[in-house]
């Protein structure tokens, strides 16, 4: 019974150490963040149309805390770990406790609670309220920093409905014109039946209607064909001027269920973009479970005394968390632009650090 409550306080210890220290390195480096980046927005800030003191606190400021705290999660967890378990070793507390009689797995406990703990607050904040925030963030830095530019497609092929499959050369949303149509539909038989071109189209956004310029029509029956051709043809089509453009930073706007729900309607469009929102999707899935590997990491480092006092730890701890976020930003552009998968590509670096952390952990004092 005195034994499980020595146990019970050690746990407690090691947790409020774990989180403490994780959240005052935090909130030490969200302060010099922000003060660099008033440094740099100055000017905008001090602009007689700019914006006021309370805007740039709650509009500005506010919202970027969210995105820059989740951001460092992973680092800082590693980091947090590394600094107080080096300095436990180097009290020789660790030799205490495992002389005690209490397993190195059994010291792990509170180590891996505190972890998941903070795994479950980075994935509830970059899918549910990063979103909410960069939609303030975003619409602030518009009107006072910088102006957000649509992003032009080119070559754009959708499907409007099983049927029907519409291609537009490209679109500009400003006009909301886009040049060089076409639209086909086809039968049950996978035999084309209709086709459509024109030299442009163009979006009213009163009537909610598309008018089709300089068009030509094809009419398949069989063997019969019918051809016609006009200047101008207003017609309803199941497409908006949205599904033609991504906005920049569109995705960072959504929740993890507006980004699935977007990605499965763009799969059935046919659209091509889609994987870079795929890659999305997985790294907010899969960075979360970074912070539990880096502590299993963190902790295997630096429960040996060092004989060359905390920094060696701390050296080799900066090296492998720094791979780390280098190897998933180098992963993620192989998934958006090469011919890896991207749920593959996002969980490379968490596969190839689980397994370095599981060896680690093999080689740490027991």
């Amino acid at each position: 019974m005195h034994g499980n409550r020595i146990v019970k306080i050690l746990d407690i210890y090691v947790i409020r150490r774990f989180i403490g220290t994780f959240f005052y390195t935090i909130a030490l480096l969200s302060t010099v963040v922000v003060i660099f980046d008033i440094s740099e927005r100055i000017h905008d800030f001090l602009d007689p149309e700019g914006p006021t003191l309370y805007e740039i606190i709650f509009d500005y400021y506010m919202n970027y805390l969210p995105y820059l705290v989740n951001l460092f999660s992973s680092l800082f967890t590693f980091i947090t770990v590394i600094f107080f378990t080096s300095k436990m070793a180097a009290d020789t507390e660790i030799i205490a406790i495992l002389n005690s009689g209490l397993s190195f797995n059994r010291f792990l406990r509170p180590y891996i609670a505190s972890a998941v703990l903070l795994a479950l607050l980075s994935f509830y904040i970059s899918n549910f309220v990063i979103p909410h925030t960069n939609k303030e963030l975003l619409a602030f830095q518009s009107k006072y920093v910088k102006n957000l530019v649509e992003k032009r497609e080119r070559n754009i092929h959708l499907q409007i409905d099983p049927k029907t499959y519409v291609y537009v050369e490209n679109f500009n949303l400003r006009r909301n014109r886009g040049n060089r149509f076409s639209m086909e539909r086809i039968n049950k038989k996978n035999e084309l039946t209709y086709k459509l071109t024109s030299d442009y189209i163009k979006w009213d956004s009163a009537s909610k209607t598309w008018s089709i310029h300089n068009y030509h029509v094809r009419k398949i029956n069989g063997f019969k064909e019918k051809i016609t051709k006009g200047k101008v043809m207003d017609t309803t089509l199941n497409l908006r001027p949205s599904d033609l453009v991504i906005e920049l930073d569109n995705m960072k706007t959504m929740g993890f269920w507006e980004l699935r729900d977007y990605i499965e309607e763009k799969k059935m469009r046919g659209v091509q973009e889609v994987t870079e929102y795929e890659v999305e999707k997985h790294k907010r899935i899969a960075f979360p479970f970074s912070n539990i590997i880096l502590t299993l990491m963190a902790v295997s480092l630096s429960s040996r005394k060092p004989r060359r006092g905390v920094g060696t730890n701390l050296g080799i701890g900066f090296t492998l968390a720094f791979s780390y976020i280098l190897i998933m930003q180098v992963s993620s552009v192989f998934g958006i632009y090469g011919n890896i998968p991207p749920i593959v590509a996002v969980w490379i670096p968490n596969l190839v650090y689980a397994i370095i952390a599981l060896f680690l952990l093999k080689q740490a004092p027991k």
